[in-house]
């Protein structure tokens, strides 16, 4: 029976534990227990269920009774196993590993993986614990199971392996007992024997492992040298082996064969071993070869530090009497014996040695103090304990203290121990005062007295000390007392003889940083802010982790106003930690440069700085909140944004600071806000510190602030004004003697919610007898009386503000508004010396709407104060930067809008101008002065004319009452340019109805006239401008449009009347002089008389050599009408570039035209050439289509000279580059210069070909025109150019042959699609020549002559006749019969004659002289001039010497002759020397 319920009952324990009813299992089991006490199932479901009970002691008692009952059963064991593993308990863990032992011998029967997990926990818990012995037992024994099973070599290998790992690491750490090391040694016997191939790479490895292993343990030394034999046999190339063994020689001193042998080997592996260096000089020593020796050594030291090494090189060096060398190898070893881990150790194991022979020693000799100090030092050496052990460290110190009352060091010691484990300050002084009168140069005993005086407040005693020893102190020595002494000095405000004996402590260790930061410190309080700065510095040179150096820094710096520098130090601590000075530090320069920003009215850039200092404020507040100065600056900073527009005063705080929950972001608030937040802050500060009166000032200043903004949505201004006030008056009452108390509550008294004038007044003069020399009082007094029209006693404040404060500003506007006031001429210089002394919204307005009213008043242009006032001043300017900032600070003024746009339309700041009225427009919709907005209007709709917005100015001046004449004749302008010219007509004629003047009604009439020209009606527009000089007043401009109609239209006659006519006004003044020049070059040119031109403008330029436009005019006529001085002309350029930057852009390019033009290339002048010219003209103008064309004309003739030369040219394959940039730029430009610019691109096209013709790539010319002619089929330009490169190909492969008939039909018809093409009649006549047909191209080049006479070109008439000259000069050359090609020659240089003085028609006409009559006077007069005179060309010079060397050689005029070749040698012409040796030679 009983049986069964111990089975029922075991069951159904059985059961509640797989259900986790551990209680129910509990029960089960104590059931079974009183019936059978010795159930091991019982006691083992009893340990599981208290397990999970959380009840490990009753659990651990379970499973222990289990095992006593079967102690070779699994389960009780399992469980007490996994009991241990889980509960933290020590004691638990220390019986883990043996119940894990046990497991391993019951599962290494049953169940072998179970087994090889067991282990493995088993040596995780010996390699932690370090149980080596215990790790090497557990590794053997499953080794030792694995053997047992048919596994793998290479597994076993691998569990070898790691176990020598395991036990060779733990060799390292401790030194293990001698069955660890046995344990090692077979494991690594066995790798060794089991690893395969050997030799072999992982057999390798283990055998270094193994002899690594061996090196460590002393105790076999010959195992070592078999497995190293061994190993060097089987790697002979290792040198490891040998450099154990060698390593092992030397340390035991054992230099026989063998020894020697493995130096030599190791040697010969590694020639530069640091190990067999050492060896080698080692031995040597030993044989006497004492330099040998010391080379050997020397260079082992040099790769590898050793004592030994040391040791023997000192030797060494001994041996020969090097003793310095000795000495300092000496040094070098104990270093390096001091600093090993070896040496640290045998220190620590021989202190209780050293203890034991002091003992030793004081005992046998009791009465010696010396040998009792050593104990008691050697007891306060050894560490706390034994300092506070009475019996030991201070026992042995009194002890000695008796024995030898004149150790000094004994009473030094024991004043460390009265003063740092007694605390016993009185005997300490006393020990360390007698140890610094028995040792006088004792540093530690008199630093220790004097700072134990100083602490207790002996200063007395303490300078005696420190006088004592500095009395007799050597220059750079007792660096100690000199800085005790010299912080003394500064503790008590002396800081010069602070400075000096802190400078006498730096001359003894100039290294000290605390001593510079000391010294820092001292020129601080001595306000020497530089030499303070630099001390800091050096400080933290040497110190650089010390924050207080850079404070210090940063808080010099701010108090000399360098607040940029300022900051970027605070940050450098700030980034590094919360340090809360520099926080307040760096909030405070934040908010200095903000206030500097405002006083610019750089608002955005002042308002980020706020925000920034809000930021770094508030980080300080939330590390002390406890003070009040935080809270009054974070205060200050919110109230910073009163200044600024409030549409700039956005401001982002932080959530807290806003009175938000800490979780949510951070806000950005509008000014009223933020002035909100300031209030609290200030409130904050008051509570802090309610009787601090500056912080009431600053409330009530706050309060003002918000009562003056326009909106406020939570309290009226009138209640602000009134706490502002409230205040105030507080802060007066804790403190009335403070000036500005007195001064605020006046200016707020003065506010219009309170206007209480009677007040304001008291406070203002009340503030004057706080302060008498109080400039912002008697100010504001002044301004008071102004305005109460008080005018003399306003007067009477101001000026003495003035005499207090000359650069106080608001004083200077007072004056100004009273000189407004009664009408003075010195208004506007008031005004103007306000802007200059500060930026201030009521002096800016006021200059700049003096500035104004000046220049709407156009009667006064000549004046003397307008001169001054206006063009002096550089008021233009002056004003619009000033009002400038007024705008950008107070945007809601449409008055200061207006005034600002009408000075950006005089400055030409066209967008600026539109801006600004356009601000106005805006603002003055809202209102209702309609006459102030038709006036913005009208100045809105000319400034959008003026950009060329037209269709939106027709809409605005639309919107005008078109009551006056400005704005009708702004809207004819409009419609004009807009198109509409009818519409523009219409307006002009309802212009006319309103011109109250003749002068008006002249303008108008002009631009009627314009418009009937624009649209043909001629005969109309001469007509009105008829009618327009018939008028009283005429004015000019109507005679330069009659004048121009007459150009147009080549009539000459009506021209010259209008010219007459407009001369007839008198001299003109600025644009009108050039376009009075340029009328008359242009008549000039119509009429024909083309040599007048350029003597014209040259006239001009003399009349007026200020003008640049006309140096530039000058330059651009030149080159066309008169190229032979071209250089004239260049230099004409550069003048106007000089002068004006405006005008010498273009004159640049008409300047590079003339280098063209008179072959200025860079083989002549490297630096003023063409090309130098055409490259800063692009880059000046890169947006101009002709600077690009010009500079592919100079690209041109670079690469042509180049080819003339005979060099490579630098310069190709950039014509189609070029072309497509001019293409592009042409785009661009005004409709009405499209004409010319298409003119110009299809030039460059032109220069394009001819350029490729000349580097001879005639395919990519004719490919380049074919592609142009696929889009523009009849562009004739372009077909001329084809037929151009067409026929070049053809004479190029035909080898210069005749060309056909129709090709040269093909020729002619391509040149007469172009007759107004100059260059095509002249490149048609060459082809004509070149195929013998001279009579066709003397026809050409008539018609080019014709063409050039129709079109006025007068250089060209020129180049044509010089041409059919030259051409009729061949067959003179070759004597063809009859005069009819030498009448050609004649005729034609006679007419180039007739137009100008040419140097190359008189050498045509002396060559025609020497063919037809070589030896007469006449050729040689003919040719001399040509030769002697000068300003003739260089090479119409040489020409012309040949053919007269010729003349004089057939003459056989020797003297003649000398004098040409003596000029030729002065002139380099070595080719006329050359060819006058060839005559004489061939005569």
């Amino acid at each position: 029976m009983s049986n069964k319920e111990v089975k029922s009952a075991l069951k159904s324990a059985r059961e509640a534990i797989k259900n986790k009813e551990f209680k129910e299992a509990l029960k089960h089991c104590k059931t079974v227990l009183k019936i059978e006490k010795n159930n091991y199932n019982a006691w083992v479901f009893i340990g599981l269920s208290a397990s999970e009970l959380d009840q490990p002691d009753q659990s651990q008692a379970a499973y222990k009774k289990a095992v006593e009952l079967e102690p070779e059963q699994l389960l009780a064991w399992q469980g007490l196993a996994n009991l241990y593993d889980k509960t933290d308990q020590w004691d638990f863990k220390v019986e883990l590993p043996n119940v894990y032992q046990k497991l391993v011998e019951l599962y290494a029967s049953s169940d072998k993986n179970k087994c090889y997990e067991v282990i493995n926990k088993l040596t995780e818990i010996y390699e932690s614990d370090k149980e080596y012995l215990k790790l090497a037992r557990v590794w053997l024994q499953l080794i030792q199971l694995k053997e047992e099973e048919p596994v793998d070599k290479k597994e076993l290998v691998q569990l070898l392996q790691k176990m020598t790992q395991l036990l060779s690491d733990c060799l390292k750490e401790v030194e293990q007992d001698s069955e660890t090391q046995q344990h090692l040694i077979t494991a690594f016997e066995k790798a060794l024997v089991l690893i395969d191939p050997v030799p072999g790479e992982d057999h390798k490895k283990v055998s270094a492992d193994y002899v690594k292993c061996l090196s460590l343990l002393p105790q076999e030394e010959a195992r070592m040298t078999a497995a190293c034999q061994s190993m060097i046999s089987l790697y002979p190339n290792q040198s490891y082996p040998l450099e154990v063994l060698c390593h092992h020689y030397l340390k035991t001193g054992n230099f026989n064969e063998e020894a020697v042998s493995s130096f030599s080997r190791l040697m010969d592996l590694v020639p530069d071993s640091g190990l067999g260096h050492l060896c080698l000089g080692t031995k040597t020593l030993l044989e006497g070869r004492y330099k040998d020796a010391i080379d050997d050594l020397t260079q082992g030291l040099k790769k590898m530090s050793s004592t030994t090494g040391w040791y023997s090189l000192a030797e060494a060096q001994f041996k020969i009497y090097r003793y310095a060398d000795s000495a300092t190898s000496c040094s070098q070893g104990i270093f390096n014996c001091v600093h090993s881990r070896h040496h640290q150790y045998l220190i620590k194991k021989r202190v209780t040695k050293k203890g034991l022979n002091f003992l030793k020693a004081a005992s046998q000799s009791p009465d010696c103090g010396e040998y009792f100090f050593l104990l008691g030092q050697l007891y306060w050496d050894m560490g706390e304990e034994t300092r506070k052990d009475r019996s030991k460290a201070h026992t042995h110190l009194l002890k000695a203290a008796k024995l030898d009352p004149h150790l000094g060091c004994v009473f030094r010691y024991l004043g460390h121990y009265y003063r740092d484990i007694a605390k016993d300050y009185g005997r300490a002084q006393g020990c360390y005062k007698k140890a610094f009168q028995l040792d006088s140069e004792d540093v530690e005993s008199g630093a220790a007295s004097v700072d134990l005086s100083m602490g207790q407040g002996d200063m007395d005693a303490a300078l005696a000390i420190l006088q004592s020893v500095l009395e007799k102190a050597t220059p750079g020595s007792a660096k100690w007392a000199w800085m005790r002494r010299g912080l003394y000095y500064l503790k008590v405000g002396e800081n010069q003889q602070a400075i000096a004996d802190l400078q006498a402590a730096l001359r003894a260790d100039p290294e000290d940083w605390v001593c510079w930061e000391c010294l820092g410190e001292a020129y601080l309080n001595r306000r020497s802010f530089t030499a303070a700065l630099k001390a800091f510095g050096k400080a933290h040179q040497l110190q650089p982790c010390s924050i207080y150096s850079v404070y210090q820094a940063a808080a010099i710096k701010q108090t000399l106003g360098k607040f940029k520098e300022a900051v970027a130090e605070y940050l450098l601590i700030t980034a590094k930690q919360d340090y809360v000075p520099a926080l307040k530090g760096l909030g405070e320069c934040q908010l200095s440069l903000a206030k500097s920003l405002m006083q610019d009215c750089r608002d955005g850039g002042a308002i980020d700085l706020i925000q920034q200092a809000i930021q770094n404020l508030f980080r300080a507040v939330q590390l002390r909140p406890d003070l009040s100065c935080l809270w009054k600056l974070l205060g200050d900073a919110c109230t910073a944004v009163s200044t600024v527009s409030p549409n700039r005063a956005k401001v982002i705080v932080p959530a807290l600071l806003a009175g938000l929950d800490a979780n949510t972001e951070s806000q950005m608030l509008n000014q009223a806000q933020t002035l909100k937040v300031g209030e609290r802050c200030y409130a904050h500060a008051l509570k802090l510190m309610p009787e601090v009166a500056s912080r009431w000032y600053d409330l009530g200043l706050n309060y003002y602030h918000q009562a003056s903004l326009t909106q406020n949505d939570q309290n009226s201004p009138a209640m602000d004004i009134e706490k502002a006030q409230q205040c105030l008056k507080k802060a007066i009452m804790m403190d009335s003697s403070n000036h500005s108390y007195w001064n605020a509550l006046g200016v707020v008294s003065m506010n219009k919610d309170l206007e209480n004038y009677a007040l304001a007044q008291h406070c203002f003069i009340k503030s004057i007898q706080v302060e008498p020399n109080n400039v912002v009082a008697w100010t504001n007094l002044g301004s008071l009386y102004l305005k109460k029209e008080n005018i003399e006693l306003a007067h009477e404040a101001f000026k003495i503000a003035q005499s207090l404060e000359p650069l106080y500003v608001n004083c200077w506007i007072g004056q100004a508004l009273i000189a407004e006031r009664v009408g003075s001429y010195d208004t506007m210089d008031l005004f103007r010396h306000t802007t200059e002394l500060s930026t201030h919204m009521e002096g800016v307005k006021g200059y700049a709407f003096w500035v104004c009213s000046t220049l709407l008043d156009k009667s006064n242009r000549d004046s003397e104060l307008y001169r001054y006032n206006i063009v002096q001043m550089n008021a233009i300017s002056a004003a619009q930067v000033a009002l400038s900032k007024y705008t950008e600070r107070i945007q809601s003024d449409p008055d200061a809008f207006i005034m600002l746009g009408y000075l950006n339309e005089h400055l030409q700041l066209k967008r600026q101008a539109l801006q600004a009225y356009q601000r106005a427009v805006e603002l003055l919709q809202s209102t209702s002065s309609s006459e102030e907005l038709a006036f913005s209007l009208g100045s809105y709709g000319r400034a959008l004319c003026t950009s060329g917005q037209w269709e939106e100015a027709v809409h605005v001046y639309n919107s005008t009452p078109l009551q006056e004449l400005s704005d009708l004749v702004g809207l004819a302008l409009a419609y004009c340019k807009a198109g509409l010219i009818s519409d523009s007509i219409s307006a002009y004629e309802r212009a006319l109805a309103v011109a109250s003047s003749e002068k008006e009604k002249a303008y108008i009439l002009t631009a009627l006239a314009l418009l009937q020209h624009q649209q043909g009606n001629l005969d109309s527009a001469k007509t009105l401008l008829f009618k327009c000089s018939m008028l009283k007043e005429p004015i000019s401009e109507s005679l330069v449009c009659l004048c121009a109609l007459g150009l147009a239209n080549s009539d000459a006659t009506l021209a010259a009347a209008a010219l007459t006519e407009l001369l007839k006004q008198g001299s003109a003044s600025g644009s009108a002089i050039e376009q009075r020049c340029l009328l008359t070059c242009t008549l000039l040119a119509v009429q024909g008389n083309f040599s007048a031109v350029p003597r014209e403008v040259s006239r001009a330029v003399h009349s007026n050599p200020g003008n640049a436009s006309l140096w530039a005019l000058l330059s651009r006529v030149v080159p066309q009408y008169y190229p032979r001085k071209a250089n004239g002309a260049a230099v004409a350029g550069h003048v106007a570039c000089l002068s004006s930057m405006t005008q010498g852009k273009r004159a640049l390019l008409y300047s590079g035209v003339n280098q063209l033009a008179s072959g200025r290339h860079s083989g002549e002048d490297s630096q003023k050439n063409a090309l130098k010219t055409m490259q800063r003209a692009v880059l000046l103008c890169p947006d101009d289509p002709a600077m690009w064309a010009g500079l592919m004309a100079a690209c041109y003739t670079e690469n042509t000279s180049c080819y003339l030369s005979g060099s490579a040219p630098r310069r190709q394959a950039l014509q189609q580059t070029l072309m497509s940039v001019v293409s592009e730029k042409v785009r661009s430009v005004d409709e009405i210069e499209r004409p010319l610019a298409q003119a110009l691109e299809g030039w460059v096209l032109q220069q394009a070909v001819t350029g490729l013709m000349l580097e001879g790539q005639l395919e990519q010319a004719e490919v380049l025109c074919t592609q142009v002619l696929n889009v523009s089929p009849e562009h004739a330009a372009v077909m001329l150019s084809l037929r151009q490169v067409q026929c070049q190909r053809l004479l190029m492969t035909d080898g210069g042959t005749v060309l056909p008939e129709p090709v040269l039909e093909q020729l002619s018809s391509a040149v007469m699609m172009n007759p107004t093409n100059l260059g095509a009649w002249h490149w048609l006549a060459e082809v004509y020549r070149s195929q013998g047909l001279l009579v066709q191209a003397v026809m050409a080049y008539r018609q080019s002559l014709q063409l050039a006479s129709q079109l006025g070109m007068h250089s060209c008439q020129v180049a044509s006749l010089l041409r059919l000259a030259l051409l009729a000069l061949g067959p003179c050359m070759v004597g063809v019969p009859g005069n009819d090609w030498k009448d050609l020659v004649l005729e034609a240089t006679t007419e180039v004659l007739k137009l100008d003085s040419s140097p190359v028609a008189l050498l045509f006409q002396a060559l025609l002289q020497f063919v037809t009559k070589m030896a007469t006077r006449e050729t040689r007069r003919l040719l001399e001039r040509l030769v002697y005179i000068p300003d003739i060309p260089a090479t119409v010079v040489q020409v012309a010497s040949w053919y007269l060397l010729r003349h004089l050689h057939a003459k056989n005029d020797e003297e003649l002759m000398k004098v040409l070749l003596q000029h030729a040698k002065m002139n380099g012409d070595q080719r006329l020397l050359e060819f006058h040796s060839v005559l004489n030679s061939s005569s």
